[in-house]
């Protein structure tokens, strides 16, 4: 028997919401970055539905994402991306008028000898990944249309590297008068009005994370990842279930073994702490995630092959299916593959 999908439903009402809560929070124009193919959710129905609520700038990682980007959405918007002129991707970022996040000198002079143009410029402020230190922030050049940094601890807002970050960045961006200031993420949308800037950057928080990491009771849940119950059985004690003998009931289980593995992305470490939504309740996830299905205790539960159990979305929050499985809701969305549907609604 083949496995019965997931499906991941994507509410584009809810990332409406959360961009116009975040346009309130703040103040400022929303930026969205849409990198990984929109945290997962589909790059170009995400920018598309925020563009018709006004956003008309946009991020994205790499060239080649860019490219597929503007072929979605069309000529109009403008989209940076974040790593940079390098290599042959100056080519596809002309081919498809993207802007370079311009991230060291080399990058400087590889931009400005292929014919320069508008790009951004990234300062490194304490996160040590990508940008110039702020002791060697270049000299202003044409072009130049916007200076961002990236805040390295903005899900903890008692960080004092948070102010210092934010101080750093408001003396070295002085040098470029006229440019658009981006320096907050998601968390840093939380931070208070002097992180805003000119325009904010969130990304996770708009695709219904929490800027800290748990839930927060402005963002609404935007993805619900759901798979269908492919098999019910009864499991006596003595037996096992799972891989390498996973889990030993201790008294007589029902089980549903569910049509979705870590070939959809449902991450292993989800055992054994993991847990499903399904009649009202949570229910968790016994013996080990395999790779495409897992199995579900519904003892006492009226349940039958065909139903459906929600793995993260408005019943089991994101945030708290990734604690459950040690990890980051950016991980749960972006680990999603593409054998899983999206459907959108909203």
């Amino acid at each position: 028997m083949s496995s019965l999908p997931a499906s991941l439903t994507v509410d584009l009402g809810a990332l409406a919401r959360n961009f116009h809560t975040l346009q309130e929070v703040t103040g400022r124009p929303v930026t969205p970055v849409v990198k990984a193919d929109g945290y997962g959710l589909g790059a170009v129905a995400v920018a598309k539905r925020l563009m018709a609520e006004g956003a008309r700038t946009f991020f994205v990682a790499r060239a080649a994402e860019g490219v597929l980007l503007r072929e979605g959405i069309g000529s109009e918007p403008t989209i940076y991306v974040l790593d940079g002129a390098h290599g042959e991707n100056i080519k596809l970022i002309r081919g498809s008028n993207l802007r370079p996040v311009l991230n060291q000198p080399s990058q400087v002079e590889n931009w400005l000898s292929s014919g320069g143009g508008a790009c951004g410029l990234q300062i490194d402020t304490a996160m040590n990944r990508l940008g110039y230190r702020v002791e060697n922030a270049p000299e202003p050049f044409a072009g130049i249309e916007l200076v961002m940094t990236h805040l390295a601890c903005a899900d903890e807002p008692s960080n004092p590297l948070n102010r210092q970050q934010r101080d750093a960045y408001a003396g070295v961006v002085e040098k470029y008068p006229g440019v658009t200031r981006s320096f907050a993420n998601s968390g840093g949308c939380f931070l208070g009005e002097d992180f805003g800037f000119d325009v904010v950057r969130p990304g996770i928080c708009l695709y219904g994370g929490g800027p800290e990491g748990k839930p927060h009771d402005k963002i609404a849940p935007v993805a619900t990842l759901n798979a269908q119950i492919m098999q019910v059985r009864e499991v006596p004690v003595g037996e096992t279930v799972g891989y390498s003998q996973g889990f030993r009931p201790e008294h007589p289980v029902t089980v549903a073994t569910c049509g979705a593995g870590y070939a959809d992305g449902v991450l292993r470490s989800y055992s054994p702490k993991g847990q499903v939504w399904i009649n009202g309740e949570l229910r968790p996830i016994i013996g080990r995630v395999s790779m495409d299905v897992l199995a579900v205790d519904v003892t006492g539960l009226n349940v039958k092959a065909g139903d459906s159990v929600e793995l993260f979305g408005n019943n089991r929050l994101i945030d708290n299916a990734a604690s459950a499985a040690g990890t980051i809701s950016y991980e749960l969305l972006t680990s999603i593959t593409p054998r899983v549907p999206r459907i959108y609604v909203g």
